[in-house]
């Protein structure tokens, strides 16, 4: 437990720091390639924030990129989680998702 424990934390610092290092006015140019589905709808290549007032949040991420769950419907809140790239995962708690 505290193994897996160690290990999010660890990736959620690297995200933080990955979303940090990239400004704002380069992200679109690392648009993700493929679909992410949230709650049934489907964004095709998404950038951006995805917010959506369902919950559970369902994501089921087919593109290359991490999307980043956020507790606040306009990813302006606390990153709660990350979804792999062709990974499906629900979050309780999870509003929105942003892709950079």
């Amino acid at each position: 437990m505290r193994r897996r424990l160690a290990t999010v934390l660890a990736v959620l610092a690297s995200a933080a720091t990955l979303a940090v290092a990239v400004p704002q006015s380069v992200s679109p140019a690392f648009a993700a390639t493929g679909e992410l589905i949230v709650n049934g709808t489907v964004h095709l290549n998404p950038s951006g924030c995805y917010g959506s007032d369902r919950r559970p949040l369902f994501v089921d991420n087919r593109t290359d990129s991490y999307v980043f769950v956020h507790e606040s419907a306009d990813c302006t809140g606390r990153v709660i989680g990350i979804v792999r790239p062709d990974v499906r995962s629900s979050w309780p708690l999870g509003r929105a998702v942003s892709v950079q």
